[in-house]
């Protein structure tokens, strides 16, 4: 995949210049060889241009084969390349976080699947966290909630939680201060004022900051897999039919993103014996306030999941191998409130690994474009 030309900016007008065709870099397109006649072929690319306010250049989506559609866009907060170009930066950058020992990327990166490696998450000030990070791959298409309970409602309300929260360690007090700092260095101020049309001397604010970040997000797009471009192994062809058949995967795991965005109890929150966990992580019935939510997690996204381990929203599998044994077979029958979709399928071992072999197949090779040093103890690089 060709790869982004970008650097710490200066001044808007070289902002525009460098990331012109950020786009094409982050969309990883391809042509798209002729689908298999058991495979719909997947839609052409398709590009839209979106209105921007005060922005000069407007950002036209260039699809990688296998997503059909962009991810959606609010109202309020419209693309633009510079906007994307400033969002990139931020993700980047460390002095976004409260102590400035990490930033965005710290917990995804490239050579862990856009993820962290670790089974939970550890956040600013190495407070260690209680979910495992996911992939940030295909971000902008959890249209029903963000976060593994889908606490938030967009990107937008995420990223202020990732910087209030655990994750950056801000805090709520601090959230805004945060912003005007960021907002006033010199290789922000002018790209802030240009991209949101404020005038100068107004202060960057933290709404500001997400939009920014979010519409960085919404590029990372992961398409152009084997699968996609129906170059798949006689093995993963199997394992795809498996997928769809005998195995029932996509019965939850389906679209273009490989993910119903609802949320299931795979039994984890429970014993081999059907007994509740002292440490039962409440799931959706968090910040829904409904029982009926209780254990229940969103369906992950399976692009890119063969570089994403360990599994799970607490990390408690460690490889592909084992998650898709775990969930052939039927997850923890044991639990009182597991999810009636699932159900021992009984695959042969040859089965099973033929469904991973599949689900290699979903692994796109895009990277995101790192600026500056994103080395953090604990996270990256990774020892041995």
């Amino acid at each position: 995949m060709a790869t982004l030309h970008a650097r710490v900016l200066v001044s808007f007008v070289s902002s525009l210049l460098v990331f012109a065709g950020l786009s094409q870099a982050l969309g990883c397109t391809s042509e798209k060889p002729a689908a298999k006649a058991d495979k719909p072929a997947p839609a052409p690319s398709k590009t839209a241009d979106a209105p921007v306010a005060g922005a000069v250049e407007a950002w036209t989506w260039t699809l990688p084969a296998g997503l059909s559609e962009p991810p959606p866009v609010p109202a309020d907060n419209p693309m633009s390349a510079a906007k994307v170009a400033l969002g990139h930066q931020l993700f980047m950058d460390k002095r976004l976080s409260g102590d400035g020992s990490r930033s965005c990327y710290s917990c995804h990166q490239n050579e862990l699947g856009a993820a962290d490696g670790r089974a939970l998450a550890l956040g600013a000030g190495d407070k260690p966290l209680t979910r495992n990070t996911p992939t940030i791959w295909n971000v902008g298409y959890h249209a029903k909630g963000l976060y593994w309970d889908g606490r938030a409602a967009t990107l937008e309300a995420q990223g202020t939680g990732a910087l209030v929260g655990g994750n950056m360690g801000v805090g709520k007090d601090g959230l805004e201060a945060k912003a005007k700092e960021i907002g006033a260095l010199p290789e922000y101020a002018e790209q802030f004022v240009a991209v949101f049309g404020l005038e100068a001397p107004a202060e960057v604010s933290m709404d500001h900051v997400v939009k920014a970040l979010s519409a960085y997000e919404r590029t990372l797009l992961c398409g152009d897999t084997a699968f996609d471009k129906d170059e798949m192994n006689e093995a993963a062809q199997r394992g795809w039919d498996l997928f769809r058949g005998k195995a029932s995967c996509s019965t939850c795991h389906n679209g273009d993103n490989f993910s119903d965005g609802a949320y299931h109890d795979v039994g984890l929150a429970h014993d081999e014996l059907g007994n509740l966990l002292a440490d039962a992580d409440v799931g959706r019935s968090g910040p829904s306030g409904d029982p009926a939510d209780q254990y229940k997690f969103r369906t992950p996204t399976l692009r890119n999941v063969g570089k994403t381990a360990p599994y799970f929203h607490n990390g408690s599998v460690a490889t592909l191998e084992e998650a898709v044994r775990y969930m052939a077979g039927g997850g923890n029958a044991k639990a009182p409130g597991i999810d009636q979709g699932l159900r021992n399928t009984a695959l042969t071992d040859a089965e099973l690994g033929d469904l991973v072999e599949f689900l290699r197949a979903l692994d796109c090779g895009g990277e995101l474009e790192v600026i500056g040093d994103q080395s953090v103890a604990g996270i990256w690089p990774v020892a041995g």
